[in-house]
């Protein structure tokens, strides 16, 4: 199964990102971009390219508890940047504000693809930025003044109290665009509290 580990936001920190990059997206006239649905709008903390589905409870009972010592983050959302480069790009991305928050990321995007690799789930290895991709391109272009134009944008902060592992379904969207599957949410700073099928607690 494919799936990553990711941060979702309140609706709210979704729309206010998407009521920016929407002038952004309007004037796309050539459409090079491929501009990230609202729904669509999370921070990845580790892609499985595939994990085993008779591994999903090992793995959600790991991380459950994993989350369970953690402490809920106060975030916001800011700056812009692409990969590879702005000077040949095939993804625009808006990252977080604050570099203590980011570094807390990085150590939680160790700690899930750990459990991950340890579940027997294909783990991306890539270096870790933590970011939201808001657009991305077929091909290598330049993307210098999206990034100039997204470089200041700053979302109201907001709490993070709960990490999900969701399920992609490739194709299954409007527009042939991925169907997102919320399997499990974990609860930050929970105790020893654990988290079933799509959040039930046990």
């Amino acid at each position: 199964m494919r799936a990553f580990f990711a941060v979702l936001p309140p609706q709210e920190i979704r729309d206010h990102l998407a009521a920016h990059l929407e002038p952004r997206r309007d004037a796309d006239t050539e459409r090079v971009w491929r501009w990230t649905r609202v729904e669509h709008l999370h921070l990845t903390l580790a892609f499985l390219a595939d994990l085993p589905e008779h591994r999903e409870d090992e793995l959600a009972q790991a991380a459950a508890e994993w989350a369970a010592r953690q402490q809920p983050l106060r975030m916001q959302w800011g700056r812009a940047g692409a990969f590879p480069d702005p000077g040949g790009a095939k993804v625009i991305w808006i990252g977080v504000t604050a570099e203590e928050v980011g570094r807390e990321l990085s150590a939680w995007s160790r700690s899930v693809r750990d459990l991950s690799s340890h579940a027997g789930a294909d783990v991306d290895g890539q270096r870790f930025v933590p970011h939201v991709t808001v657009a991305r391109s077929a091909r290598r272009v330049r993307a210098g003044r999206w990034v100039q134009s997204l470089d200041a944008y700053e979302s109201p902060p907001f709490d993070v109290s709960e990490v999900v592992l969701m399920q992609s379904h490739l194709g299954e969207g409007p527009g042939r665009s991925p169907r997102y599957e919320v399997r499990r949410t974990l609860s930050l700073g929970a105790g020893s509290e654990s988290a079933g099928p799509s959040g039930a607690r046990r």
